[in-house]
């Protein structure tokens, strides 16, 4: 039995970016991937000459330092550079108007004042008006500081003293997003449009959708300075970066590991056992998995009420997926990213409603043969488990419903490319069977359904001793910055508050 100072169960960008760190402090890291290769969600994957990706698409503050985005903070802690194609630009196609928007606050004002006029800019600014506060209250509080759920008295009182002035702001931070667009939004384009980017953070509609996440969007986008960044070679890149800086400092990675069950001491977490029957031995263990696989790796006399309100928790829908590679002849100026939106009427959260497409190969065509170019679409988090359930992946009838249910895919790709169909030469479909098993979530779910207004995500300890839990499922939430911050803070835990504060100092 190999000894550790912590384990870590999987190796998406939380378990990565808290193995990193505690590894760069000296902590002997192993961390167990249930997949053939490292990066949970966010991998990338090849076929025919073509890298596809398959996790996230639209990435900031990765190399600017101006934007407080987690991982980039981490990456340079690390010492990691990753390469990154700067861009400013996105196409929106909706069912009243198709244009392209920059990055920025001054392209979205012109847009607005075509398409609806004096007095919905109006509304937008006294929107911007009323967002601005909570950003700057949100940016006195960067994310990697400390987790507020690690928080002892002292540190209250000090962060109290700072937040004062911000008084009046700090209620709406315990509101969902949509409280600020009531008050101020009426046209029913805005409301949209704030109801969309909402839903493309948390999976939810503005409502349920945390302010202080969409304040810190708002701050980034809107910015004059701000611009999006792609990391030149997908995802992949980033998760590699991490992985050299997890084994640099003598942290370990073994992939096609699955783990069976956390081993306990005395109901003290104290190791793992892997399906292969191997044993390691650890002071810490840490979990990144979804909320709901995580009961199934301890014993349930350990589990009590925790496990009951685990298994109250609402999950997201889940996706559709399509990979293309496909022939670029006489394509000009295609867009990275594309979102388009069938029909407001449905609903944001509506299946088959929403879709979003990257064609990466506009920044990097070293991810495509010559003259080709790749794509990954999905629909975020609006694709019912329902639908699924019941069926073999291996029959006739999964095959038929799976090319039914993405051809909305192809049916929105012609607005971008006409004969797209014509030009295809690869083509793979994914759905929340295709998800669930590749990214081992449960129901394919993009994390837990919990609603701002209600209550925060849980934190990263746990009502057992020396175990503590990082990524989607825990705070602050869904997404690269909130699953890099929520590894940080796990890692936090286990350093202790003097450590982790004189490493990000």
């Amino acid at each position: 039995m190999s000894e550790f100072d912590v384990v870590i169960i999987g190796s998406g960008l939380g378990g990565l970016c808290c193995g990193s760190i505690l590894s760069l402090k000296g902590y002997r890291v192993l961390i167990c991937e249930a997949h053939s290769q490292p990066g949970g969600v966010a991998h990338s994957f090849s076929k025919d000459g073509y890298t596809f990706e398959s996790g996230p698409s639209l990435w900031s503050g990765i190399n600017n330092q101006k934007i407080d985005n987690p991982l980039g903070h981490i990456l340079r802690l690390l010492k990691e550079e990753v390469p990154v194609a700067k861009y400013k630009d996105w196409e929106v196609i909706f069912p009243e108007s198709r244009f392209r928007l920059e990055v920025g606050e001054v392209p979205f004002r012109k847009k607005i004042k075509e398409l609806r006029g004096e007095i919905s800019l109006k509304e937008w600014e006294a929107f911007l008006a009323e967002v601005k506060p909570v950003s700057n209250l949100v940016k006195k509080m960067p994310l990697l500081t400390s987790s507020p759920l690690n928080l002892d008295f002292f540190d209250t009182l000090k962060i109290a003293g700072k937040l004062l002035p911000d008084l009046k702001q700090i209620s709406k931070l315990r509101k969902g997003f949509g409280y600020i667009a009531d008050k101020n939004l009426h046209d029913q384009f805005l409301r949209n449009w704030v109801d969309l980017l909402s839903f493309l953070i948390s999976g939810m509609p503005m409502h349920d959708t945390n302010t202080a996440a969409m304040a810190t969007l708002f701050e980034e986008w809107f910015n004059p300075e701000s611009y999006l960044e792609y990391p030149l070679g997908g995802s992949e890149s980033i998760v590699n970066a991490l992985v050299r800086g997890l084994e640099k400092n003598g942290g370990e990675l073994i992939c096609s590991s699955r783990v069976k069950k956390i081993l306990f001491k005395n109901k003290i977490a104290s190791g793992v056992k892997l399906e292969n029957g191997k044993e390691f031995n650890a002071k810490f263990v840490v979990m990144n998995c979804d909320t709901w696989n995580i009961t199934k790796l301890i014993p349930s006399k350990l589990l009590a009420d925790w496990q009951k309100k685990t298994k109250s928790i609402p999950k997201c829908n889940s996706f559709l997926h399509i990979h293309l590679g496909f022939d670029a002849t006489n394509l000009i100026d295609l867009p990275i990213h594309t979102i388009w939106v069938d029909n407001w009427e449905r609903g944001i959260t509506a299946d088959r409603n929403v879709a979003v497409f990257s064609i990466p190969t506009v920044l990097d065509p070293t991810m495509a043969p010559k003259n080709k170019h790749v794509l990954h679409g999905y629909t975020p988090a609006n694709e019912p488990w329902e639908i699924w359930e019941n069926i073999d992946y291996r029959s006739k009838e999964y095959e038929d419903i799976k090319e039914a249910r993405c051809s909305i895919f192809i049916h929105a790709l012609k607005n971008i490319i006409p004969d797209i169909e014509k030009r295809i030469e690869v083509k793979m479909l994914g759905t929340p069977l295709t998800h669930q098993f590749f990214t081992n979530t449960e129901n394919g779910s993009y994390g837990p359904a919990i609603s701002a207004s209600d209550t925060l995500f849980p934190g990263c300890k746990t009502p057992i001793k020396n175990l503590f839990t990082c990524g989607a499922s825990t705070f602050p939430g869904i997404g690269v910055p909130a699953v890099a911050a929520s590894g940080a803070y796990a890692a936090e835990a286990i350093l202790g508050k003097k450590e982790y504060k004189q490493l990000f100092k």
